[in-house]
């Protein structure tokens, strides 16, 4: 059974501006890296819309309406917050991002698809419940979660976060219900300034593991290794969805952790090994940050490849 891919041109219409980081060369770079003929089994699909229901059972009404009333002019651009920019296409790319999340928990449960990878922006796993931020509108993870219960009656969902910058908005989604379950491992300090160890939940469903600036290989691999997946095992999620973020990488300008492309593939190829053994595969997979072309590319191709061997 093959691996979904899913993704809308919107994404290329969310204009951030001249030398902002999270820019629609990013989503180029992944598509592009994903058309060579390795990946040519790869179920090719376009992201719905997700609908305002979908978005209020992760976001209060308050801030979805504010998101929804965005409409910046043509040619024009809003901050949001000192980071999150807004133009004429960014309410389209934000709804088919959390939409294409949604299609990647349909995909994975009605059958048609082992996995599933998202590749979309605006990113989502700094957006909380009642803010945009860091880039983030909606909460593409949280909201893929919300999705699974209320269509398909999960219960115990898990959400795996390898970005460099912590994902305080799934955090504070998921902390005060014990059958949500999000690890972490990211740069401290750094954006956002959350994610220390302490930060546990109310039923021990978070696990944060920060890696201090110049970690590498060795500290990343045993983090997830002696930390995260025992847990995860532990837990004993009924999906799992990675918030994949490839900037940790050592090329990337916005953090100092040290990974190779290697690194992903280890990661990847450990929960795709998880989701087999555990799960009968039922593993989705979101885009993140990644903000060295060159590096995001080749990483998310590393990414995909392992969904493959599902």
């Amino acid at each position: 059974m093959t691996v979904a891919l899913i993704t809308h041109q919107a994404g290329l219409d969310h204009d951030t501006g001249p030398y902002h980081p999270e820019c629609p060369d990013r989503l180029r770079a992944v598509l592009a890296a994903l058309e060579a003929p390795e990946f040519a089994h790869l179920l090719r699909e376009i992201a719905p819309l997700a609908p305002v229901e979908a978005l209020e059972a992760v976001h209060t009404k308050a801030h979805v309406a504010a998101m929804l009333a965005l409409a910046p002019p043509a040619g024009t651009r809003i901050h949001l917050d000192a980071d999150t920019m807004a133009s004429a296409g960014t309410i389209e790319a934000a709804l088919r991002a959390a939409g294409g999340a949604i299609m990647a928990v349909d995909a994975i449960m009605e059958g048609w698809a082992r996995a599933a990878f998202v590749a979309a922006r605006p990113p989502g796993h700094h957006a909380e419940p009642d803010r945009a931020m860091g880039f983030c509108l909606f909460n593409n993870a949280a909201i893929a979660a919300a999705h699974a219960r209320t269509r398909f009656g999960l219960k115990r969902i898990a959400v795996l976060d390898f970005d460099v910058h912590h994902g305080n908005g799934t955090q504070a989604a998921f902390a005060n219900d014990p059958n949500l379950f999000y690890a972490s491992t990211h740069q401290h300090p750094c954006y956002p300034g959350t994610g220390l160890p302490q930060e546990r939940g109310v039923a021990h469903n978070i696990l944060n593991l920060p890696l201090s600036p110049g970690s590498g290989s060795r500290e990343f691999r045993e983090a997830w290794t002696y930390g995260i997946l025992p847990a995860l095992t532990d837990f004993k999620p009924d999906l799992l969805i990675l918030s994949a973020g490839f900037d940790a990488h050592k090329a990337d300008p916005l953090a100092q952790i040290n990974l190779e492309t290697a690194d992903f593939t280890w990661i990847s190829e450990a929960l795709v090994q998880f989701a087999d053994l555990h799960l009968n595969g039922k593993l989705i997979s979101l885009l993140e940050g990644g903000y060295d072309l060159q590096a995001l590319a080749a990483s998310a191709a590393a990414h995909v490849r392992a969904l493959l061997r599902l």
